[in-house]
């Protein structure tokens, strides 16, 4: 090799750092050694150690660092922000409090670095510190150490001095404009933040697509949506819409205010969609519970060539526990798997949410048991499934070893949800009991509407119907729609249609234009035989317009969902269903089954309500899946409202005539069937 200059060497290890090449750079360091056998020049020292901190090689970095004769400001600070640059900041405040040994001052490089290691860690004790030595050293008044400090304070969350720092700025840059909207949106002032955006404006900045991304931030946490249109009209005419990250900012906003045939405009203008692109795409979809349409997003991403990231991955698990889809789950997993995410802490949140919604409790138990990290959302998935499911035990049993004093998990409201739910499906009413009266003590959280729900649910399946209504007669807050649902289904089961009418006619004054609780006022009218009542409250929904919400079924196939609805003829393969439908309805009769007609909706002839009953969804979900899902294998089923009387008895039935295992989930909970036995209890 040609005798190389210092300067020479200099350019070949930015190369290397440019093209983040570590061996390169190593190769390069080796040669400087060989052929520069006398000390090394304090330039070269410095541009050896920016590259070993950037590279994330912490201990090359250190021994160049130490065996450089001249260490300068230069030298520390490229240390420094290598360690910020990678996440290292209690390295970073460490470096840096050895530079100060040294007596070497910083400078307008080194104190924004200290600055956002010191406001990462939330150390507002140490950012004050670095602020004073800021002043002492006449560095405050830099545009970028002013920002930094700034950012800090928000980061820290002390706004009063947040605040100050501003106002006493001599010069706001644009960065710093970005740094105040960002931190105003994130501490939960999103209003704030638009007349910071306002004032911006005001004064003559023109925004980047940082600035335009916090504004639009602000107006999807505000759902501010008329203001959000407008930046959209901004950017169109400013041309910034070809940005991608703005492009991926209005996806997001658009989202968030349920508007997708926006969300689905501005992502087809985009020439290039990029990760976050697909990962906003696939969130949009998610959060506007069109979980086929965030599948379908997700499987063309990886058509694209998308490497999946945690919060891809992530979004379409969310997608699939929504669906119920197990399969295409598991192939999600697989594929989590595949790109080394599976061990963040979002992913395996979202597996064990995931399989505990699609009703496999085993998978769902050993996702959380990998997981190298678990956090509050964690628990409250494993308990929710178990609670989802009926493992009411478990779940009780999940939450004590979550608050018990080795891990110290601190449960949210959404925890004890959970578990009030759980209890209320075990019967355990003086332990739900002794568990919502010390939410307040022990916890410090507030009882809600969702955890009075759950004492009325609670207390309605145990039979105790007039405790729940003297409970929720007392109430400090006005009884909500889950309330009294509550307590209209409780009266359902044990029939009392006298107070069943009373809570009825509350939940028609809060949501008159729900079906459901109309229809279910009606069937316990019929249950009862009360004809003629229960005719009326048809004929008042019909009178007012309000129309029974449709029940369907649908069953995952091989990625495939399919969807039926009740006398569905429409499917390619019908005549099959309706001949395993003939074929169970004759094996079922013959080993004694009697159909339960009670809550049939009209008061019919027998017959005709055998006839009703018999071609509801989920029997022709059932039938389909018997035809085409291998033997040994469960049937899962999906129901979007509570599956009725005659078909939990009738699948019952069947999973001890075919000898499977059938899972249904409907809008309430799981039902697993096995052995003409279910995991409800037959409550549900």
């Amino acid at each position: 090799m040609p005798f190389l200059t210092p300067s020479s060497f200099a350019s070949l290890v930015e190369s290397a750092l440019s093209s983040r090449s570590s061996v390169l750079g190593r190769a390069t360091h080796a040669q400087i050694v060989k052929t520069l056998d006398a000390t090394l020049p304090s330039f070269l020292s410095n541009y050896l150690v920016n590259m070993y901190s950037k590279f994330d090689l912490p201990n090359s970095a250190q021994l160049v660092l130490s065996l450089a004769p001249n260490r300068s400001v230069v030298t520390w600070t490229a240390l420094i922000s290598g360690s910020v640059q990678n996440g290292h900041f209690s390295s970073a405040l460490l470096q840096f409090s050895d530079m100060r040994r040294e007596c070497i001052q910083p400078n307008d490089f080194t104190f924004p670095c200290a600055f956002k290691a010191s406001g990462s860690l939330r150390l507002p004790v140490t950012g004050q510190q670095l602020h004073a030595l800021a002043v002492k050293a006449g560095q405050i008044q830099d545009v970028f150490v002013g920002c930094s400090a700034f950012d800090m304070y928000c980061k820290t969350g002390l706004r009063e001095h947040a605040s100050k720092m501003f106002d006493e700025m001599p010069d706001r840059n644009t960065a710093t404009w970005n740094a105040y909207i960002s931190n105003l949106v994130l501490d939960g002032r999103p209003k704030n933040a638009i007349y910071g955006f306002v004032e911006f404006r005001r004064i003559g900045r023109e925004p980047n697509s940082i600035t335009l991304c916090a504004f639009l931030n602000a107006c999807s946490d505000a759902l501010y949506f008329s203001l959000g249109r407008q930046l959209h009209g901004f950017v169109l005419r400013s041309g910034s819409v070809a940005d991608v990250s703005v492009a991926n900012g209005l996806i997001d906003f658009y989202g968030k205010c349920q508007e997708i045939s926006s969300v689905e405009l501005v992502f087809g203008a985009i020439l290039t969609p990029n990760d976050v692109s697909w990962c906003s795409m696939i969130a949009a979809y998610e959060q506007n519970d069109m979980g086929m349409e965030a599948c379908t997003a997700f499987l063309q991403a990886r058509k694209e060539n998308l490497e999946p990231t945690d919060f891809m991955v992530s979004s379409v698990l969310s997608a699939c526990a929504a669906l119920a889809v197990l399969e295409l789950g598991s192939s999600v997993h697989a594929l989590a798997v595949k790109a080394c995410v599976e061990g963040s802490v979002f992913v395996g949140s979202a597996l064990v949410d995931m399989y505990g919604k699609c009703g496999s409790i085993e998978d769902c138990e050993r996702a959380f048991h990998e997981m190298p990290e678990r956090n509050l959302i964690t628990w409250n998935a494993l308990i929710g499934g178990y609670s989802h499911q009926g493992h009411a035990d478990m779940a009780l049993d999940s939450f004590k070893e979550m608050t018990c004093g080795r891990l110290d998990v601190v449960p949210n409201y959404v925890t004890l949800v959970c578990v009030l739910s759980a209890c209320s499906r075990a019967g355990a009413v003086k332990v739900g009991m002794g568990i919502f009266e010390s939410m307040r003590g022990k916890f410090g959280i507030e009882p809600g509407a969702e955890h009075y729900a759950c004492v009325v649910d609670m207390l309605g399946r145990a039979g105790l119907i007039e405790r729940a209504y003297q409970f929720l007669d007392r109430m400090p807050i006005p009884p909500t729609v889950s309330v009294w649902g509550a307590l209209l289904g409780a009266c359902r089961v044990h029939g009392r249609p006298e107070l069943g009418k009373i809570a009825a006619d509350n939940l028609f004054k809060l949501d008159p234009q729900d079906s459901g609780n109309h229809v279910l006022l009606s069937n316990m009218f019929a249950a009862a035989g009360r004809w003629e009542e229960a005719n009326l409250v048809r004929k008042e929904m019909k009178d007012v317009g309000i129309k029974k919400g449709a029940g369907f079924s649908w069953i995952s196939v091989k990625n495939v969902i399919h969807i039926f609805h009740a006398k569905d003829t429409s499917h390619d393969r019908n005549s099959e269903i309706q001949a395993m439908l003939a074929k169970l309805k004759g094996e079922m009769k013959a080993a004694g089954y009697i159909p339960d007609t009670n809550f049939s909706l009209y008061d019919l002839e027998v017959e005709e309500k055998e006839s009703e009953v018999w071609y509801h969804s989920e029997k022709i979900a059932l039938a389909f899946g018997l035809i085409v899902i291998s033997s040994g294998v469960p049937i899962r089923i999906t129901k979007n409202l509570r599956v009725c009387v005659d078909c939990h008895s009738a699948i019952k039935f069947i999973s001890g005539i075919v000898g499977r295992e059938i899972v249904v989930r409907d809008s309430n909970r799981f039902h697993h069937f096995r052995d003409n036995k279910c995991s409800c209890g037959d409550y549900w």
